[in-house]
């Protein structure tokens, strides 16, 4: 695909990041080519548990966490662990996340994460207005669960921080009142925090193949080519690809868990990270699932998938080029048909993917600080679907120079 004359702006990265900031930059005029190894939702895009978890507002680095650092190495099938022969080479992301932990590092984490969250909600709906898009999204809510009263109140303080930042929810203290809202559950979850405003999409693969769809037919292109290398140019930036050189006048790098190396070729170093998530997808009639369920204390969530339910999550901090341990999708199986007896496990259709992340959680919204007519949009965590249309308009801002509506400062790419 070797070309001589450059695109206006060339997108690297067929996932929903990538696609939607594809989406919004042809809103806007420009001329975009969408470039991606695999093809369009083919990764973490694919495979997610299409939940668009405007909530989460809490980093994974919280205060203390690292106290539970020895347990991680010792369960393997645990819900946050790193296995052993990885271990040394994720010791400098790990010295990065401990500190993110420190309160004041926290604490600034959250009000960036809230702040983004906010903006990115807001940016979903319009998304959804503009490509025709509320077909393929559910407004169930969703019921974060708990197994002993303890285990609640510990919980409190999150709940806290969501009301401070206008989260509507509705605490349940019975199985009873649970059973209100998802019939079917174990009588061992006593309590619950519901969230109404929660949204899914019915199928994230669905969903980004949609957005693709809207794209090329506007006139945008999508293409399949492995892009090895960034270099600046006369023109703007020459991409080295697998199948030639491509000259661009601008370059967003939205390649998820290997977007780290493509800024690399620009000495840019980001301590991204990989999230290895684990799933099994049920087939339609497994279980009569109402909303999505998260099972905080076991690291997983059940969803709806289409007609059929997604078990899923867990975070297995392993990098790109370890054997998947697909021992860890069986365990969150086999918990989830203990807590839903109901459940029918068979049937199901395995799977693992990357997930980009960074040590304070929050992801890069910012130009390259090496060749600013590279801009990234990357290092989303298990929230590249949640923060894709809100991430497209900010890049967006960049990249046509209009003034972003939010400070990026807690988003740069320097700031680690």
């Amino acid at each position: 695909m070797q070309q001589s004359n450059p695109t206006e702006i060339v997108v690297i990265g067929a996932g929903v990041v990538g696609i939607s900031a594809a989406i919004e930059l042809q809103k806007r005029g420009k001329q975009v080519l969408v470039l991606d190894r695999e093809g369009i939702g083919s990764g973490a895009s694919k495979g997610n548990a299409g939940a668009f978890a405007f909530t989460d507002i809490v980093p994974l680095a919280t205060p203390g966490i690292m106290r539970k650092a020895p347990g991680w190495l010792l369960d393997p099938l645990g819900p946050l662990s790193i296995p052993p022969a990885y271990a040394l080479n994720i010791a400098p992301w790990m010295l990065r996340f401990w500190r993110a932990s420190w309160r004041d590092r926290y604490a600034a984490s959250l009000s960036a994460q809230a702040v983004l969250m906010n903006h990115c909600r807001a940016a979903l709906e319009r998304q959804i207005k503009e490509v025709d898009g509320e077909a393929l999204i559910r407004r169930e809510g969703q019921l974060q669960l708990f197994e002993s009263e303890a285990e609640f109140r510990a919980s409190l303080p999150t709940w806290d921080l969501r009301r401070d930042h206008g989260i509507p929810f509705d605490l349940l203290d019975s199985p009873e009142q649970i059973a209100e809202v998802q019939p079917g559950l174990n009588r061992r979850f006593t309590h619950a925090g519901f969230t109404p405003t929660w949204m899914n999409t019915v199928d994230p693969a669905r969903w980004t193949s949609h957005l693709a769809a809207q794209f090329t037919a506007r006139g945008g292109r999508v293409e399949r080519a492995g892009v090895v290398a960034l270099t600046r140019s006369d023109s703007g930036v020459t991409l080295s690809t697998t199948d030639g050189d491509v000259p661009a006048g601008q370059v967003i790098v939205a390649a998820g868990a290997w977007s780290h190396q493509l800024a690399a070729t620009l000495d840019d170093h980001i301590p991204l990270e990989t999230e290895r998530g684990y799933n099994t997808t049920l087939p339609a009639g497994a279980f009569d699932l109402r909303t999505h369920l998260t099972f905080g204390g076991h690291g997983f969530v059940v969803t709806r998938i289409n007609d059929g339910v997604r078990v899923g999550g867990a975070v297995e901090l392993g990098g790109l080029k370890l054997a998947p341990n697909y021992k860890r999708a069986d365990t969150l199986l086999a918990k989830a048909g203990r807590f839903l007896p109901a459940l029918n496990l068979e049937g199901g259709t395995q799977w693992m993917g990357f997930r980009p992340s960074l040590p304070d959680s929050l992801p890069v919204i910012d130009r390259s600080a090496r060749a600013p007519q590279v801009l990234y949009a990357l290092g989303h965590g298990h929230l590249g679907l949640t923060q894709s249309a809100g991430t497209a308009e900010l890049i967006a801002d960049l990249a046509t120079g209009a003034k972003p509506v939010l400070d990026l400062t807690p988003y740069a790419s320097t700031r680690f």
